[in-house]
């Protein structure tokens, strides 16, 4: 078999996983809720798109993921899904005349619709919230690690299909990348809940300037690890040192 066939295999697969996982999420969803699932939905469409190339990787990283964890502790699954379809399809949408990729598209939706219901089940898991003594905290880590690896673990896969790549070395890059950053989302996410507590949740939603702030952050650092990756500037590199 092909690459071509692999990769619209893995794709059917990815599909087929999502489909299952946000069905039964949202069997089990839990009382709707308007404003505040539409301001969720704004805040992470518009920071979907502040989003940095991922060093060495053929992928990159928004830095919507605290309001997608927000939507996974305080709404429904099918709110939570919902919001994470639609803000990945604003991230992925391509700029101005840039080519459309549909199969980029929809394993894309696919992976992160089975990552936010498989997050928002765990998180909401009534035997599991017994077992952890009604600790949002630590519910809170475990939706965002299970967020983590249905989100890293099919990119390595699809990558390892498509271009021939070790799927446990490109798990381990993206995850080496990526991991502080979902560290960090799960405190921010942890401040907002705190906020929202006592402060009400539009006030709580003005992290906005935060997420900006981590975006440049993050942007200058990839920007630099990227350059120093060139070709060019590791040869410039050996020959000084030599």
């Amino acid at each position: 078999m092909d690459n071509t066939r692999r990769t619209k295999t893995f794709i059917g697969a990815m599909i087929l996983a999502a489909l299952a996982t946000a069905g039964y999420a949202a069997t089990a969803s839990h009382t709707l809720h308007g404003l505040f699932a539409l301001a969720v939905l704004a805040l992470s469409a518009v920071t979907s798109r502040m989003k940095v190339k991922l060093p060495g990787l053929d992928g990159n990283m928004s830095v919507n993921l605290p309001f997608l964890l927000t939507a996974v502790v305080n709404l429904s699954a099918a709110e939570a899904v919902v919001i994470t379809c639609a803000s990945t399809a604003v991230q992925c949408w391509p700029r101005k005349n840039a080519k459309f990729n549909l199969q980029q598209m929809t394993f894309n939706l696919s992976m992160m619709a089975f990552a936010t219901a498989s997050a928002s089940l765990i998180f909401h898991a009534d035997s599991l919230n017994r077992v952890l003594w009604h600790s949002s905290t630590l519910a809170l880590v475990l939706a965002a690690i299970t967020l983590f690896l249905g989100q890293t673990t099919p990119v390595a896969g699809i990558l390892a299909v498509s271009e021939g790549k070790s799927a446990a070395q490109v798990w381990f890059s993206v995850a080496q990348l990526s991991f502080p950053y979902y560290v960090l989302s799960v405190g921010i996410t942890t401040m907002v809940q705190a906020m929202s507590a006592h402060l009400g949740w539009g006030l709580a939603l003005a992290v906005f300037p935060v997420m900006y702030a981590i975006h440049r952050s993050y942007r200058l650092y990839f920007n630099a690890m990227a350059e120093s990756l060139r070709p060019e500037v590791l040869v410039r590199t050996a020959s000084a040192g030599a």
